[in-house]
């Protein structure tokens, strides 16, 4: 049992108290809420959450444990965990170790016994807030306060240049098949080679691209175009990440050649909103956000619809939208442009997550499309 105390603290002043579990620590971030109801080991380390406090509105957290196949990166990105139960006991036959070693392991804290559901009211009406995580054998509430309303607000924020990759490496591995001994499936020939330009890059995607047949060099995200082609890729792809596209010049600069040299370009999540950028669109902050497993998005040329994963805090703003970037995709929550097209160019972006970790699958042909263009050159 544990015998840490804990504290949630929001600028606006609401407090929060649990229970602790992970590291002793104080940690700040924007404090979001994530609706998935399986997948929290991937949502711990996916780098789109670097610089946020997650809330997660599944009643019990923690209790399949944690396994090393399940990790998008080799860390834990997001500052800390906010949950309602947090189960003493774990089972899987899938698990190496409980979510409490896990979190103490990244030097990360959790907090349970929250009232997730009133928290995620409040981020609802409000917006997405900043807040102080604090767990210790003493908490002061007037710190976490103070800790909260000092940390910087997340638009402006360029955060993928620190969470992107050191130097350039080859991404091997296919999909994940429970199916067959080690849980690795076979690897298709690979026909095409994919440069994956990492903004916070998840593994599943670099997986799916392998299993469709691709070669993948993973390259940091302030890679040049020089530096980009010097590779001779068949098509790039702008991954997912954190923060806001905003202040990403050098990606956005970097779009811009892509797209001037037509070459097949697949955007995806943060990635999505540098191809709109880069196109000469907008992106705007959203109030709270897309944080879940079960976001329904509509498809604008055959009105099919979607169950998508996502995870993103800024938005392709579709008020002064330039006539050459056509909106694909909308979510049925709130109208917000989720796919984008280059019109005569074969360039796309989306802004979900389409490898289904955690999530459904069936945005799968988007990995098609790409390879698509990449076999016939053109849109």
């Amino acid at each position: 049992m544990s015998h840490l105390k804990a504290i949630l603290a929001l600028e606006d002043g609401q407090l929060f108290s649990g229970l602790g579990f992970g590291a002793p620590a104080a940690a700040t971030g924007e404090v979001v809420f994530n609706t998935a109801m399986t997948g929290y080991q991937e949502i711990l380390t996916d780098p789109s959450y670097a610089g946020q406090l997650v809330t997660l509105t599944a009643a019990h957290v923690g209790n399949t444990g944690v396994n090393p196949l399940d990790q998008e990166s080799e860390r834990m990105h997001c500052m800390g965990l906010i949950v309602r139960d947090h189960p003493r006991l774990y089972r899987s036959w899938r698990a190496r170790t409980s979510l409490d070693q896990f979190l103490k392991d990244h030097g990360r804290s959790g907090i349970s016994e929250v009232d997730t559901r009133s928290l995620t009211r409040h981020l609802r009406e409000v917006g997405a807030l900043n807040g102080c995580l604090m767990v210790g054998t003493s908490v002061d509430p007037d710190e976490a306060l103070e800790k909260a309303r000092a940390c910087p607000p997340m638009q402006g924020l360029d955060l993928a240049k620190t969470v992107t990759t050191d130097s350039p490496y080859e991404w091997r591995e296919g999909a994940v098949d429970l199916t067959e001994p080690g849980c690795m499936g076979q690897v298709p020939e690979a026909k095409h080679h994919v440069v994956c330009v990492d903004y916070g890059t998840k593994r599943n995607i670099l997986r799916l691209l392998v299993q469709a047949g691709c070669r993948v060099s993973v390259v940091p995200a302030q890679s040049t175009f020089e530096e980009v082609m010097a590779l001779k890729p068949d098509g790039v792809l702008l991954s997912n990440g954190p923060g806001d596209p905003g202040p990403c010049d050098y990606a956005i600069e970097l779009v811009t050649q892509l797209l001037a040299a037509e070459v097949p370009t697949f955007g995806i999540c943060l990635g999505h909103q540098l191809l709109a950028l880069g196109a000469g669109a907008k992106t705007t902050k959203m109030k709270f956000g897309h944080h879940g497993a079960n976001h329904p998005v509509r498809d604008a040329s055959t009105g099919e619809v979607f169950i998508t994963s996502q995870n993103h805090g800024f938005c392709v703003d579709e008020t002064d939208l330039p006539s050459h970037v056509i909106a694909t995709h909308h979510s049925l929550f709130d109208g917000s442009i989720q796919g984008i097209r280059i019109e005569g160019k074969p360039a796309m972006g989306f802004q979900g997550h389409p490898e289904a970790s955690p999530g459904p699958h069936d945005l799968y042909p988007l990995f098609g499309q790409f390879v698509g263009w990449m076999e016939s050159g053109h849109a």
